[in-house]
């Protein structure tokens, strides 16, 4: 997966499209991120005990991996992702595949 735990994305689509936020989880069998802040639903939870209060509990929901992109820490633009490996002499490990910004050609890790 491009988008990890973390990265700052902008969302494409849905009722937060344009807004700006951290990836909090990844699930990649299912294609999905959870951004904070974005994409909030509200659960309602019944009362447990005698006397006590239900609660409304929001939380960001999981969203499809293809409505975010992710913002390039470097250059600070919506990009793509490029996959690349490092020769040696680069500070990381010879043959290490990083990712890197399409735009700026950077390496985002």
């Amino acid at each position: 997966m491009k988008i990890k735990k973390n990265d700052k994305v902008t969302l494409l689509a849905g009722k937060d499209k344009g807004k700006t936020g951290k990836v909090l989880q990844v699930f990649p069998e299912k294609q999905r991120v959870s951004v904070e802040g974005l994409n909030l639903l509200i659960k309602h939870l019944r009362p447990r005990k005698e006397g006590e209060k239900g609660q409304r509990i929001e939380f960001p929901a999981p969203l499809n991996i293809s409505n975010a992109m992710l913002v390039c820490p470097k250059c600070g633009k919506t990009t793509r992702v490029n996959y690349k490996t490092l020769e040696a002499g680069s500070g990381k490990k010879k043959g290490q595949k990083v990712r890197v910004c399409k735009k700026c050609k950077e390496v985002i890790d």
